[in-house]
């Protein structure tokens, strides 16, 4: 079984630290979601919100208070999230032990 943890790593940090300082949004924290959809059955969804949500679990990883529904927590677990900025993509990346497969795009899974 994987530990129940979500890990920024300080990059990816960073880009959300600058992007909630930019939007006026210092303080607030990352949401993460596992929506249906996308070409794999299951999609992931980062955002903003301002406060965790009753029910939510909430961790911090590298300063970023992180919210996660209960639903979404039986599939994120133990994930990893990188930011990766390069001539051929750009973006979060998420590493997630938990995909049984992934569509090309590294945002969908199964």
């Amino acid at each position: 079984m994987v530990a129940w943890t979500i890990t920024l790593t300080e990059t990816a940090a960073k880009k959300i630290h600058d992007f909630m300082a930019q939007t006026g949004k210092e303080g607030y924290g990352l949401r993460m979601r596992v929506a249906g959809g996308g070409c794999s059955g299951l999609q992931y969804q980062l955002g903003i919100d301002e406060k965790a949500a009753p029910g939510d679990k909430v961790i911090e990883s590298n300063g970023v208070p992180i919210f996660v529904d209960l639903k979404s927590a039986l599939y994120l677990a133990g994930t990893e999230v990188d930011y990766i900025e390069g001539l051929m993509e750009s973006g979060f990346k998420i590493t997630n032990p938990n995909a049984k497969s992934t569509c090309g795009c590294g945002q969908s899974f199964h």
